[in-house]
């Protein structure tokens, strides 16, 4: 059924890089929406911002990161941060925050991670146990061999003193590229103990047979989600299980390049992601479901002359976004709000954005159902993430395009 809250805009919009699959005059921001230009790198501590019966402001947690991505929370009081790195600047990290400073020395122990518009050091979530097992995970983009091409894998590490011991890998996609996008990278446990993975088609190319792009082919991890065991293993009960010729962790499929992972207390998988120019999505992720990229969706080719790509906007057998905006609004990190600091806004669902068009979505919501959606923050921040402190607090990852340093910042109420 067509979302009839989907946001329209007549807007100019500046599309400043390019990828091979387009025409020479098609310009785009590498897969993730409008380039917001001469965005801020750090909020004004002054401006008060309100949003659904509460006032705030951002306060600075701590500056001088390098594209931070992720934010985790663990139960020492201690908070993670990963470094994307920025190719030709800042290297991919892992940090921490500790008795509310920022540690110098990054956290020793990664393996090699390719570096470079999109990749680099991704998510972050501790394990479930972590206060028994201090097992933390992590994705990032993998190198091959040679370095000529990657994809999306991830580890897990026990976290002790400034280091990650006994690293090991437990997933590596089949999702290999020379592309360095839309590697997804999201990690999300359930209630039940399984971690889930969101993984990018890699910017597969949408054309020709699109019922034969890589996102509709099981045989592959591109454009998926994907269920594990903690430790790498794969549950009996995936729904590809057994099938041949597809990948038994996938738990669905049909996707582009999925940028937020969440799961409420009713057991909900949320996920986000970006679309092409137009029709970025909000997703209700279920078992084995297709959501329908690139045959269906409702966003246009990158470029001004705004060539169609998809079959159409729906078709049976194919999964409709609960919510979808158009023009994009980079929709990045996702959290669904369970806390008590802004009881206004407890079970609503918060999404960064990334392009100018508004810097965090905030949808109310009734079940699974999108009852209305506000504009937060203005249009100047790149907000990458947002997560939600043991405290019932509210923190953001800002980012900058252009590779400047930039901060973690929380919300402080103003009563």
């Amino acid at each position: 059924m067509r979302n009839d809250l989907a946001i329209r805009s007549t807007s100019g919009a500046v599309f400043p890089a390019r990828r091979r699959w387009l025409p020479a005059t098609a310009a785009l921001l590498f897969g993730i929406g409008v380039a917001c230009a001469g965005a801020q790198t750090a909020p004004d501590p002054n401006t008060v911002y309100e949003s659904g019966g509460h006032r705030f402001r951002l306060v600075t947690v701590a500056d001088g990161l390098q594209n931070p991505w992720s934010i985790a929370f663990l139960p020492t009081g201690e908070v993670l941060v990963t470094e994307r790195g920025f190719q030709g600047g800042g290297p991919a990290q892992l940090r921490v925050i500790r008795d509310g400073k920022l540690v110098d020395e990054p956290v020793q122990g990664l393996p090699p991670i390719r570096v470079g518009n999109q990749g680099g050091l991704l998510d972050v979530v501790p394990h479930p146990n972590f206060s028994e097992n201090r097992l933390v995970y992590l994705s990032y983009s993998k190198p091959s061999a040679d370095g000529a091409t990657g994809t999306t894998a991830v580890i897990r590490g026990r976290f002790e003193g400034n280091a990650l011991t006994n690293v090991e890998e437990i997933f590596e996609a089949q999702a290999w590229s020379k592309g360095m996008g839309h590697y997804g990278s999201r990690l999300a446990f359930d209630r039940d103990g399984y971690l889930f993975i969101t993984i990018g088609d890699r910017q597969a190319p949408p054309s020709g047979n699109l019922e034969a792009h890589p996102a509709q082919d099981l045989s592959n991890h591109q454009g998926t989600v994907v269920r594990l065991h903690d430790d790498g293993r794969v549950p009996d009960d995936n729904p590809f299980v057994g099938r041949p010729n597809a990948r038994p962790e996938i738990w669905s499929y049909g996707h582009r390049s999925p940028q937020g992972l969440a799961i409420d207390p009713d057991g909900n998988i949320w996920e986000s992601e970006h679309g092409p120019q137009g029709g970025d999505e909000l997703n209700l992720i279920q078992k084995g479901a297709n959501y329908g990229w690139p045959v269906i969706g409702y966003g246009v080719n990158y470029g001004p002359e705004r060539q169609p790509i998809h079959a159409s906007t729906s078709r049976p057998g194919m999964q409709q976004p609960v919510r979808y905006w158009v023009p994009s609004i980079a929709t990045s990190g996702l959290m669904v709000y369970t806390g008590d600091q802004f009881p206004n806004w407890k079970g609503n669902i918060f999404l960064g954005g990334m392009n100018g068009v508004q810097s965090m979505a905030r949808l109310v919501m009734d079940g699974t159902r999108v009852v209305s959606e506000e504009k937060m923050l203005g249009t100047n921040l790149r907000v990458r993430d947002v997560r939600q402190s043991p405290d019932g607090g509210i923190w953001l990852a800002l980012d900058d395009r252009g590779g400047a340093k930039t901060s973690i910042v929380r919300f402080e109420r103003v009563d």
